[in-house]
């Protein structure tokens, strides 16, 4: 029932948000935790009075929930917090296109709680600026979007690997031509889901670089230029016209620091993120590919012939579902429903490689 589904959601949130609370090393962003988690239990005790559902003291996580906890353990809390950001974006989106169907009006209530965290931080006084910065700098790079791309990364490796290994395999059933195609597939498409992340963080590092170049030169050359578009960027926010234009003239009067916020302002560059390797991402693409594409391969180290085949369907069969249940720390939806997803739309995909490998290898022989 989606009442339940509803108020599990609100649980495990307050689940999390007491994890990251309790592991978090800041006091004050601490509180900021604790304090989205007491608002996601009185979230899911207001569900259980609407819906008339008895639920216990305390309330308990879903297994989806103590797996994040654990992934958080193991990995580091930002990867908890990017999750949990991601469900309410999620969330809040929804909402808003539901009230647009129906035509009714919005609430407060629908915003993202990310934006309830900024309210609380900001509302404090004992948030520093630069606390502030720090914390907003971990949601914008928080371990959602990393844990994600490990997950497809995977796939990736796992799914193109799975179909190019049955579509040989059909072809020919020697062992050896197996072995070599499927270990030429994992290397080939390690190496080049590590050249394009290369390649793809290289180049936005570049171009950055190359728009904070440019924005010093407009600076050093026009800087009452400048003054005049960062007071319009101070105005667009609401800050009324004589105070946007007294704190543009502040700004300008320190060039470093002028240039500083500008590039975040203007151009909407964080240079701490800069500072990202790309050839760590290179490698751990590289890697992640590689571990899932690994797995049909394996029992062709042993075996060949039908038995290899049937044993790399059913081996790659479990890591489909793996990965399919691992998609479900994003989506919410059953663990059953996304694994057996998985896995009939790789086995699939196998399946139509095995039979055109069958036939072009009937056409030679032939």
């Amino acid at each position: 029932m989606p009442e339940f589904k509803n108020i599990q959601t609100e649980i495990d949130a307050c689940f999390l948000y007491k994890v990251l609370a309790e592991n978090e090393a800041d006091p004050n962003v601490a509180i900021v935790f604790r304090q989205m988690s007491e608002i996601e239990h009185g979230h899911a005790r207001s569900f259980a009075e609407k819906y008339n559902i008895e639920i216990p003291e305390p309330m308990q996580p879903s297994r989806r929930a103590r797996v994040l906890a654990w992934i958080g353990k193991v990995f580091g809390y930002d990867y908890v917090l990017g999750v949990l950001l991601d469900t309410e974006k999620s969330i809040s989106t929804a909402i808003a296109g539901a009230r647009q169907k129906s035509g009714s009006a919005a609430s407060l209530s629908d915003t993202a709680h990310v934006t309830i965290l900024k309210n609380i931080l900001i509302g404090s006084g004992k948030i520093s600026g630069s606390n502030l910065a720090r914390f907003e700098k971990r949601h914008r790079s928080v371990g959602g979007n990393a844990l994600r791309a490990a997950v497809l990364g995977g796939n990736d490796g796992l799914v193109s690997n799975f179909s190019l290994v049955m579509g040989i395999a059909g072809a020919s059933s020697g062992q050896d031509v197996v072995l070599l195609s499927g270990l030429a597939g994992l290397l080939a498409g390690a190496l080049s889901m590590a050249l394009g992340e290369w390649i793809s963080v290289k180049s936005s590092q570049e171009l950055s670089e190359h728009q904070m170049q440019l924005e010093m030169e407009e600076l050093e050359a026009n800087p009452e230029g400048e003054e005049k578009e960062l007071a319009l960027i101070y105005l667009s926010k609401g800050v009324p016209a004589v105070q946007a234009a007294e704190m543009a003239k502040n700004v300008i009067s320190d060039k470093s620091r002028a240039h500083e916020v500008l590039v975040r302002e203007e151009l909407g560059i964080n240079p701490d993120e800069l500072s990202g390797s790309a050839m760590e991402a290179a490698i751990t693409s590289f890697v992640l590919f590689a571990l899932g594409a690994i797995i049909p391969v394996i029992p062709f180290f042993f075996w060949g012939g039908l038995k290899a085949v049937l044993a790399s369907a059913l081996l790659s069969a479990a890591g489909l579902f793996g990965i399919g249940s691992a998609i479900t720390l994003f989506t919410g939806r059953s663990i059953w429903f996304s694994g057996f997803r998985q896995v009939v739309f790789g086995l699939l995909a196998a399946a139509i490689t095995f039979g055109i490998g069958k036939v072009i290898g009937v056409s030679l022989a032939g």
